[in-house]
């Protein structure tokens, strides 16, 4: 199995706020707004560096998307930044009406996604808004792995024209990509070849993804790996192709699995390839605080529940 070291953890909301200290120095159009959450997003460097570029919302994201919309008459490509559920559920109207509808170039960065937003609660852990956003017409939805795969994604989507949803953590996880990898949006990576299961995973799973199939190696199960970073659109050809050549699929992603990665999968699945399918994600619940580490075992998002579906969904075959 090909081997991929942790380069030393950090969080991927780190990746975000150098990457846009980045697009400050090489992309006079980029403007950033944040809700009150500078500090969280990892802004300040940017607003050190471009202060004229900067627009301090307050709590008023609903405001926050409709100024981002707006700027982009003027041609300024605008990054909104704040929690993944302020980013979404909370201004959900304002996204489908004023950048949506109207393909609006707004990049939404979302920081805090998911579960391990840990200690703060139910309340502030979406796990409805890759579903959301997938849903809307030309919205591109992106989920990203580590700090370098983040950076690399905040630094492209300001090259993408089109409404961009930009989904990264709180935490500080495995950062195991390379650095100068670049990205491509809707292109899948495949991290480890395998022929006896296919793992898709996205986000903080990917790491988790990796050290299943490590283990599963030593069981002697051959476990392919992809990297899905793009849940939309989805790069049909790498699963496709994967699941011609191992005859089973898991996915796994820090989500609900109603409307998030898996059931992308599964509709695919259905539509172009039959092939038995199991998915590790929530199941159709809120949260609760804990520390990360805590809520992603007790929900079922790690590298055990990885080998339990890999281990079941092999025996369908």
């Amino acid at each position: 199995m090909k081997q991929y070291t942790n380069q030393g953890s950090n969080d991927t909301r780190s990746g975000f706020g150098d990457g846009l200290t980045e697009l400050g120095r090489t992309n006079p159009n980029v403007v950033a707004l944040c809700a009150d959450l500078i500090g969280s997003l990892k802004m300040q460097d940017f607003i050190d560096e471009n202060p004229e570029r900067f627009y301090q919302i307050g709590i008023a994201e609903a405001n926050m998307m409709g100024i981002a919309a707006g700027l982009t008459i003027g041609g300024k490509i605008p990054f909104t930044g704040t929690f993944a559920n302020f980013s979404t559920g909370r201004v959900y109207d304002q996204i489908r009406q004023s950048i949506a509808y109207s393909g609006k170039n707004v990049k939404i960065c979302a920081s805090h996604a998911g579960i391990t937003l840990g200690e703060d609660g139910a309340t502030h852990q979406i796990l409805e808004d890759i579903g959301m956003m997938k849903m809307l017409p030309g919205m591109t939805v992106i989920n990203t792995c580590d700090y370098n795969q983040t950076k690399a994604a905040t630094i492209a989507i300001a090259d993408f024209d089109g409404p961009v949803y930009l989904r990264f953590g709180r935490p500080k996880v495995a950062n195991f990509t390379t650095p100068d990898l670049g990205f491509e949006i809707g292109k899948g990576i495949l991290l480890n070849p395998g022929s006896d299961v296919t793992i898709v995973a996205t986000g903080h799973l990917v790491w988790e993804a990796l050290q299943a199939a490590e283990e599963l190696e030593g069981q002697g199960i051959s476990a392919e790996v992809i990297n899905i970073h793009t849940i939309k659109p989805l790069d049909e050809e790498i699963i496709l192709n994967s699941v011609k050549k191992t005859g089973c699929l898991v996915s796994a992603e820090e989500h609900n699995y109603l409307g998030g990665l898996g059931e992308s999968i599964s509709g695919l699945l259905g539509l172009k390839h039959p092939t038995p399918m199991e998915i590790v994600a929530t199941q159709d619940t809120f949260g609760e605080s804990g520390t990360p580490a805590q809520l992603m075992t007790k929900y079922g998002l790690d590298k055990a529940s990885i080998i339990d579906k890999a281990h079941k969904v092999i025996k369908r075959k």
